[in-house]
Formats: C-alpha cells, sequence, structure tokens
C-alpha cells in the first residue's frame, strides 16, 4: 500500500490507474516488494481509500519521512541541507465547481427533497422542474450580459430553496422520531440560505463545506477555492522537507512555526536559517532558528548570506512541480484530513520524483559528477554513449 501510493503521486494518477499499470509494470512490481511477475490485481482500488482513512495525516507523514531517510541513505541530500530551509506557502484547491449562489440554493434544494422523500415527508411543492429551469435562464442571462435578468432568475432560485427549507421545517415540528442528521442538515441548509456578500466562514461548496476563498493576489485568478499548504524545502537541493495544509486561512506569518516544526521533527535535525518572502513580516516564530525576510537592501549583506537569500526563490519551482507533476493542483480527497493527506502525500511524490531521476544519472553518468552536479546545478552532458 506504501509503494502504490508512492507510485501514484510520483506518476500523478489516480487510485483505479495507479493499480491497473501495476499489474502491466514488473518494475512497479519489484518497488512494491513483488519477487514474481503478477498478472492479477493486488488490491481493489477502493482499499486505497479505507487505507487513508484508517492512517490518516498522522500515517502519511511517516512516507513522507520515509522519503528523506531515502535521500540520506542515497546521497541525494547531506546533514547540511536541513541547515537553510526555504519556507512558502501556495493554495491547494478542491475538485469543487466555481461557486455561484444560484448552484448553491439548487444544490442544497435537491439535498433537501431528497432527503424529505427518503423519510416520507410530504412536501407542498418540490420545485423539481422549476428550480433548473431558473438555473439554467441565469447561466443563459449572464452569459448574454443581462443582469438585471440574471439576479431575478437568482431571486427565483433562493425563493425556490427557501420555501422547501421552511416546509420541511415546519414538518419536523409535529415529529417525534425526527433523525439527527436531518435536524443538522436542516441547521446546515440555512448558512447558506442566510449568509451574504460580506459575510466570513461562508459556504462555498455543499459537499465540501470546510473549502474557503484565498486570495493570492494573481492577476488571472482572483480567488482560489481550496486551503492554504505551507511547503519547506532546502534550500541546497530543493528536497521537500515538509509539507501540510492549514485551514482558516491564515496569516502566512503564522504558519511558520509549524512548518518549522514539521521539518525538525520529520528530519531529526534543527533548522538553522529560514529563507521567507515578504508576506512573512510580523511572524510570531520564537524558536532557534533564525528567519530571513526577503526585503531590498541586500547589498547591505555579506556575500554568503546574499547568496542563501536569492536562493530563497528556488522555493517557487518546487511549488510547480508539486502542483502540476504531482496532484497538489487539484485536491479529489473528501474532508479537511483529506486536504492534509494530499498535500503530505503530494510532497511524497516530488521527492520520490528526485530519487528516480537521481538512481537514473546515477545508473549511467560518474558518482562524482552527478553529485557535483547536484550540489552546485551543474549541467551533466546527458548524450548517452551507445558503444560503451
Amino acid at each position: 500500500m506504501v509503494g502504490l501510493h508512492y507510485l501514484k503521486h510520483a506518476f500523478n494518477q489516480s487510485d483505479e490507474v495507479v493499480v491497473a499499470r501495476w499489474v502491466e509494470n514488473p518494475y512497479w512490481q519489484y518497488f512494491c516488494g513483488m519477487t514474481d511477475f503478477t498478472h492479477e490485481f493486488p488490491i481493489d482500488p477502493s482499499m486505497m481509500t479505507k487505507w487513508r482513512r484508517r492512517l490518516k495525516s498522522d500515517g502519511m507523514e511517516k512516507l513522507l519521512e520515509g522519503t528523506i531517510r531515502a535521500g540520506r541513505e542515497t546521497g541525494v541530500i547531506d546533514g547540511r541541507s536541513f541547515m537553510k530551509v526555504n519556507i512558502d506557502t501556495t493554495v491547494q484547491e478542491k475538485a469543487i465547481t466555481y461557486p455561484t449562489d444560484a448552484k448553491l440554493y439548487h444544490k442544497m434544494r435537491e439535498k433537501l427533497v431528497a432527503s424529505a422523500e427518503s423519510l416520507g415527508i410530504d412536501l407542498r411543492q418540490s420545485y423539481r422542474f422549476l428550480s433548473p429551469n431558473a438555473l439554467f435562464m441565469q447561466g443563459r442571462n449572464v452569459a448574454s450580459r443581462q443582469p438585471r435578468r440574471s439576479r431575478r432568475e437568482v431571486k427565483k432560485v433562493k425563493n425556490y430553496f427557501g420555501r422547501v427549507l421552511r416546509d420541511i421545517g415546519r414538518n419536523l415540528a409535529g415529529r417525534a422520531d425526527t433523525p439527527s442528521w436531518l435536524t443538522e442538515l436542516v441547521e446546515f441548509a440555512e448558512r447558506p440560505h442566510s449568509q451574504k456578500r460580506d459575510d466570513k466562514n461562508k459556504i462555498y461548496s455543499i459537499h465540501a463545506p470546510e473549502v474557503e476563498r484565498i486570495s493570492k493576489g494573481k492577476a488571472h485568478k482572483k480567488y482560489e477555492f481550496g486551503c492554504k499548504v505551507s511547503i519547506a524545502a532546502s534550500s541546497r537541493d530543493n528536497f521537500a522537507l515538509g509539507i501540510h495544509a492549514v485551514h482558516g486561512s491564515p496569516y502566512d506569518g503564522h504558519t511558520l512555526a509549524g512548518a518549522i516544526e514539521q521539518v525538525e521533527r520529520l528530519s531529526g535535525k534543527s533548522v538553522g536559517d529560514v529563507f521567507v518572502d515578504k508576506g512573512y513580516r510580523g511572524h510570531d516564530y520564537t524558536g532557534s532558528a533564525v528567519v530571513h525576510v526577503a526585503k531590498r537592501g541586500m547589498k547591505k549583506l555579506g556575500a554568503t548570506l546574499r547568496k542563501w537569500m536569492r536562493r530563497r526563490s528556488a522555493i517557487e519551482p518546487v511549488i510547480g512541480h508539486v502542483k502540476n507533476d504531482g496532484r497538489l493542483g487539484r485536491n479529489w480527497l473528501k474532508g479537511a484530513e483529506g486536504d492534509r493527506m494530499n498535500a503530505i502525500l503530494s510532497g511524497c511524490g516530488y521527492n520520490m520524483r528526485k530519487l528516480l531521476r537521481w538512481l537514473l544519472f546515477f545508473l549511467f553518468f560518474d558518482r562524482s559528477a552527478v553529485c557535483r552536479a547536484f550540489r552546485t546545478g551543474e549541467r551533466l552532458d546527458t548524450s548517452l554513449n551507445v558503444a560503451a
């Protein structure tokens, strides 16, 4: 199971695809501990979900710790790599549709109607046909740039939702055997019905209420819907030393202490210097590590410190690889615990790709040349001598 999760996030595959590819790939089978080639599925893909739920995020950190240990044993990183760390945050987007008021009202009404029908509650009207038609017209009016007509259709969908909500509330008032889950559902439905434009802790998704709206100042994407993730990588060789999801959309400086603590816990080493961007100004970290915030006037610093300050921006391609090559760009796991597990497993996949690249170069090139290239960033001559 550990090997399958490493392969899943190293090659950006789903549970079903990674199990199917495992059957036809002898290298993957050997990686997972098999001694003989097998033509049968090792597990049902649903077992991976059940296994993650049992281990939770604490168990996933053991997998990340294993990749760090493998990096030490293979020579990809050494003890000095833990002394200087780059830390930054990004957004892990949830696999939800772009939230609009009309879609929230419509989805919540559908869920209430289905719950009422399952308990035999007779509603005055379910609006099974009127609400989808109003939702369709709302999207059509937005596309044709008719905002007044669009707002009118949104109001219709909200009215249908409110009527069903109040109708169920009246029916529950006279029932003594009301199940607790339905009462909780009605209380939850009142939140999207009553929330306003500038409210805090708004509901953006019915099936993923933990989703938060985060603004990172991107010109092409004003808001992202998910949770914030803190990533820590070694400044020498860009090896992921820590990654964890943080809910509540905290200020970047308030995530710094947790990021440093995770690096020291997983690596067993003390962090000496931490390099962050201006978003961490005013942080509340009080540990032994020295925090260097990127700023103007770097010419006044010493040559060595100035070199490491320039290396701070190396965390940006790490974030790009974790999101595009891994599975951090769009999270499909359920709940807040799923956010934390997916973030850690994405870091595991990133480290596994680093280890595989190291082994590839180690097989075809001189070990000293590979070590020098990984330490200094020197480019290797990748033209292989076929005759040799």
